[in-house]
């Protein structure tokens, strides 16, 4: 369980997100105008994604109840756009090979990641699933319009800017995402209550009669 707990930190905000954001710096330390706007797009549509569905969820319960689906994981979606991303820009000038072999692991490390988050309970095999796709769609997306760019930066530099964010992710905080999407769910749909899987299996219990 500390090993899946381990993995389920490594999707967090508090670490996917500053990579989110080394990614950025590295290629405008490049000079590469464009996939940075093109990474900042994609990965900000893989966002927003996963906080409408959680939205829609918990504020009016839009979702799937036979699916257990009441919105997209944002652990998975975010590893599976950040890791494989930062494989290929890191081993960008390393041969084709190596190159690829360092995708495949940011594209494996992103699926356990995906695992973990059903180990420790806190998704459905769907929500999960659908995060994987969401976010490996985002990290291939930008792949392929990388690979068309010409010669960016020396990729120790992303090294440099990854490395500490790694190192520090055992002492980091969980960020409150989850409060803060109940939070908009709320304002924006006027209940005072939010929607929950319980109501779901309160809605398939039959009547109980007098």
């Amino acid at each position: 369980m500390i090993w899946w707990h381990f993995l389920s930190v490594l999707g967090g905000l508090s670490v996917t997100g500053p990579l989110g954001i080394a990614i950025a710096g590295w290629l405008l330390a490049g000079k590469s105008w464009r996939l940075t706007l093109s990474w900042c797009w994609l990965f900000g549509i893989g966002m927003a994604l996963v906080v409408a569905t959680k939205v829609a969820f918990i504020g009016w319960g839009v979702g799937s109840a036979t699916l257990e689906f009441g919105g997209i994981s944002g652990h998975a979606m975010r590893a599976g756009a950040v890791y494989p991303v930062a494989g290929y820009l890191a081993f960008r000038h390393a041969g084709v090979s190596l190159q690829r072999l360092a995708v495949l692991a940011g594209v494996l490390l992103a699926l356990l990641i995906g695992v973990s988050r059903l180990e420790v309970k806190a998704h459905s095999m769907s929500e999960v699933v659908a995060g994987c796709l969401l976010g490996l769609s985002v990290a291939a997306a930008f792949i392929r319009l990388a690979g068309a760019a010409p010669s960016m930066a020396p990729s120790r530099v992303l090294v440099a800017l990854c490395l500490p964010i790694l190192l520090i992710t055992p002492k980091l905080e969980p960020v409150p995402t989850e409060e803060w999407m109940t939070g908009l769910a709320l304002y924006l749909s006027g209940h005072e209550q939010p929607f929950t899987r319980h109501m779901w299996r309160q809605m398939r219990l039959p009547p109980v009669l007098g």
